[in-house]
């Protein structure tokens, strides 16, 4: 059997999920929560093999109760039921630990397979969360500008956010003032930027100066 826990501020909800859960052969329901602080309390006590969590609650909310499960269990099988599927709720859930994410939309036989699912550790997310997580992990894939400088490069572009001169570059590096200019000309280039001043800004904002 797999044992489940419930937990969501909404009784009715509470009370449709349990009252299908258990008519399954190989679910059963060991526990209820109103509210992510007896959420917590419960998952340790009852040690539950999937977990199925309210996110927007009173109190201490889904993301928090996720964490401190995951801090208190080992890998904890987390299902995420909510009617919310906005940025700021998404990704510090995922984050936190949640291995699955789901609407209330959701049929109840989906439900029932996701936790199905949950205890082999695989992840179901609904598709528009899906489409979120892959478009937020390409774009932190990205490469950073500055990351396709040369080490010399990175030297003049700290040197210039330390406002010196090419002169005082060239000085401080023993290279020719020529040299140092096709060093900035590359430096602006890789960046997208127009100007040393725009460079100079670059650095600080990336924290790229010593």
């Amino acid at each position: 059997m797999i044992r489940v826990l419930l937990v969501d501020d909404h009784e009715m909800v509470r009370i449709g999920l349990s009252a299908y859960l258990e008519s399954q052969k190989d679910i059963e329901i060991v526990g209820e929560a109103s509210d992510g602080e007896k959420g917590i309390r419960l998952a340790i006590e009852k040690k539950p093999d999937v977990i199925l969590m309210d996110l927007v609650m009173d109190g201490v909310d889904g993301v928090e109760a996720t964490r401190e499960i995951c801090k208190a269990l080992t890998d904890p099988k987390i299902i995420i039921l909510t009617s919310f599927i906005d940025d700021d709720k998404v990704y510090p859930v995922i984050e936190a630990g949640a291995l699955s994410y789901l609407l209330k939309t959701s049929k109840a036989s989906e439900i029932a397979d996701a936790i199905r699912a949950a205890m082999k550790g695989e992840s179901v997310l609904e598709a528009k969360v899906t489409g979120k997580v892959l478009s937020k992990m390409r774009h932190s894939e990205q490469p950073k500008p500055h990351e396709s400088l040369t080490s010399r490069e990175f030297e003049i572009l700290r040197l210039i956010a330390d406002g010196k001169s090419n002169q005082e570059i060239a000085d401080e590096l023993f290279i020719a003032v020529k040299t140092v200019k096709t060093h900035i000309t590359n430096i602006l280039s890789k960046l997208g930027v127009d100007d040393r001043t725009q460079a100079a800004i670059y650095a600080h904002r990336n924290k790229l100066v010593r």
